[in-house]
């Protein structure tokens, strides 16, 4: 089963995600399907950069987001509006 998830990378003590689409079985760090977008919680105002239409394309596909994926996603669908 795929799942939408966040991909840490970045150096020690200055985390930021990419948001990538991935089997639900592989590791965190391990290979991915797709990249969706990034997310860097510690800019002012916390910058979220997400391709929506391509995450819906996957959820109807089957792809399972994560919660903090999801509440992300909301975010941003939010922003565009």
């Amino acid at each position: 089963m795929l799942t939408i998830r966040l991909r840490r990378i970045g150096a020690k003590q200055e985390p930021a995600y990419r948001l990538v689409v991935s089997d639900s079985r592989s590791v965190p760090t391990g290979p991915f399907v797709d990249t969706l977008g990034s997310y860097d919680p510690r800019r002012a105002g916390a910058v979220l950069q997400v391709d929506v239409a391509r995450a819906e394309e996957w959820i109807r596909k089957g792809a399972k987001p994560s919660a903090s994926v999801r509440g992300l996603l909301a975010q941003a669908k939010r922003a565009q509006a």
